[in-house]
């Protein structure tokens, strides 16, 4: 009896060290900071080949329309939808001119960013609203505008420095500014305020975040995100 107690004991043992062993040995993967959802194109991302974006996309507003949807976005390989080769934001910047006939400007660094997203990362994270990057190009004409969108991916919870730096160029009293964001699970951070800060004398809206998986991977729910929005703030043309 004795000899059987010590075998089922000795049994026992060896299962619980087994289990113990088990999970000691389980890989776990170390917690990450979520990208600026830059890496945007959804969160520190890092551009494509052309660290400004899509390589055709036109930096300059040149129509006839009184709202600009001004934006700032990466392709290249970015945090969650890996290599792309149209930033997350530039989509849904797209969808809003498309659904309301707005001008379309794109805000591009003077000095390329990283291509890949360690690298984007790292800048990120250097990178100081008080000292933005220098952008390439201006807006032509911004008196033209009444109704200013301005995009950008979520970076550590914020706009990133060169979308600051946009935003302190222009004199905005007096026009209505309306903020989204692309990201990777922050909605749109702490932005809002920035943007009310920003853009001083200017009527701020309620801005709109779309998750940069959405964007990329699944555009018909982005555009009926859009357009419900746009419908909201009442700036959908009349069928």
């Amino acid at each position: 009896m004795k000899r059987i107690l010590s075998l089922m004991m000795t049994f026992s043992l060896a299962l619980s060290l087994a289990a113990c062993g088990g999970t000691d040995n389980e890989t776990q993967t170390p917690p990450t900071a979520p990208p600026p959802s830059v890496p945007e194109s959804s969160a520190p991302a890092a551009p494509s080949a052309d660290p400004s974006g899509d390589p055709t996309a036109e930096p300059s507003a040149s129509g006839d329309s009184n709202i600009l949807v001004a934006y700032f976005s990466l392709a290249g390989e970015q945090y969650e939808v890996g290599v792309i080769e149209k930033g997350n934001t530039e989509i849904v910047a797209e969808m809003i001119a498309e659904a309301i006939g707005a001008d379309l400007f794109s805000i591009q660094p003077v000095t390329p960013y990283p291509t890949t997203y360690d690298g984007l990362l790292e800048v990120s994270q250097q990178e100081s609203p008080e000292a933005p990057p220098a952008i390439a190009e201006t807006v032509a004409d911004m008196e033209q505008y009444d109704t200013v969108f301005i995009g950008y991916p979520i970076w550590w919870g914020d706009i990133p420095a060169i979308v600051a730096g946009f935003l302190e160029s222009y004199d905005f009293s007096g026009k209505t500014v309306i903020p989204f964001a692309t990201h990777a699970g922050s909605g749109m951070g702490q932005t809002q305020g920035t943007v009310e800060s920003l853009a001083t004398g200017a009527d701020v809206l309620d801005g709109l975040a779309i998750r940069g998986q959405t964007a990329q991977n699944d555009p018909d729910t982005a555009k009926e995100d859009v357009t419900a929005w746009l419908e909201e703030l009442g700036l959908l043309p009349q069928a």
